[in-house]
């Protein structure tokens, strides 16, 4: 597996993210044009019509929150992980004026960084990009959702 860093810590998954993102954006669309094509036609045409519709309106949906679920399950997890962390690190919790953007961010900082990183993000209000731009030695973090 390719080293993480800055530029590449990101994950995005081709089939997810753009060809399934497309086809939903795209039958949207088109159902959307049905609708308008139906008003034209008879009333079953604008029932079927309306049902594709909404039947997309909810593939959409469950795109969208899918993602959002397992986002907002990692981000508890991490919380957890990088608060363990600091406790064994210092035994105290992380600052509580810590944003969830930074704490995240703070993951991909090696032990010896960690420390000193968090108490800039707190004095400096650092924001999670400015955080991973200050990491010297990336820690990559190989098992997202």
């Amino acid at each position: 597996m390719m080293e993480q860093n800055f530029k590449n810590h990101t994950r995005l998954v081709p089939g997810f993210h753009f060809v399934l993102g497309i086809l939903i954006v795209t039958g949207l669309l088109g159902a959307i044009i049905g609708i308008f094509h139906a008003l034209d036609t008879t009333k079953l045409n604008l029932h079927n019509a309306l049902l594709i519709l909404i039947l997309f309106v909810i593939v959409a949906l469950l795109f969208w929150y899918s993602r959002s679920f397992a986002i907002k399950a990692q981000d508890r997890a991490i919380r957890a992980e990088e608060n363990l962390r600091y406790f064994a690190l210092t035994g105290k919790l992380l600052p509580s004026e810590l944003r969830m953007g930074q704490i995240i961010a703070l993951r991909f900082a090696p032990n010896e960084e960690f420390l000193s990183l968090v108490d800039r993000a707190v004095a400096e209000k650092l924001s999670g990009k400015e955080i991973k731009i200050a990491i010297k030695n990336w820690r990559g973090d190989y098992h997202r959702a």
